[in-house]
C-alpha cells in the first residue's frame, strides 16, 4: 500500500512541476523580434515573459511576434503582460505585439473578455514574421 500512495504522490508532483513549468525564447530577425513560450502561463511565471517583452522594448525593438503553438493555459497576468507589451509597441506606431499560433480555446476566451480585436492574431509564425 505504501509504495503505491508513493508512486501516486510521485506522479501527481511529477504533474503539478509541470502544470508551473514554462520555457522561454526570443530570437531576433530582421524584421521583429520572436518570443516563444512553451507549457503555462500564470502569476507564478508571468515575471519572466515581462522581463523579456520589456527588455526587446528597451533595446529599442517594438515588432514583437509571439507564438503561442505550444501554451495551453494563459491567465490574466499573463494577458496584462502582453497588453502592456502592445501598448508601448504601438505608441508613435512603432509596431506592435502580433500573437502565433493560439489555441482554439485561449482564443476563445481571448475574444470572451473582448480582447480578440486587441492583438492581430495568425495562425502561424511564418505568417506573423512576414507581416513586419
Amino acid at each position: 500500500m505504501r509504495v503505491v500512495c508513493h508512486d501516486i504522490i510521485a506522479e501527481i508532483i511529477r504533474e503539478i512541476q509541470w502544470r508551473m513549468k514554462m520555457e522561454l525564447s526570443s530570437t531576433q530577425y530582421k524584421r521583429c523580434d520572436l518570443v516563444k513560450a512553451v507549457g503555462r502561463i500564470d502569476g507564478s511565471n508571468s515575471s519572466s515573459l515581462e522581463e523579456i517583452m520589456f527588455g526587446i522594448t528597451e533595446a529599442g525593438r517594438f515588432k514583437i511576434v509571439f507564438d503561442m503553438s505550444e501554451i495551453k493555459f494563459m491567465s490574466s497576468s499573463g494577458w496584462w503582460v502582453l497588453v502592456r507589451a502592445q501598448k508601448i509597441c504601438k505608441r508613435f506606431n512603432r509596431g506592435e505585439v502580433v500573437l502565433a499560433g493560439v489555441d482554439s480555446k485561449i482564443r476563445s476566451s481571448l475574444d470572451l473578455v473582448g480582447m480578440g480585436s486587441y492583438f492581430t492574431i495568425f495562425n502561424d509564425i511564418t505568417s506573423a514574421v512576414a507581416s513586419f
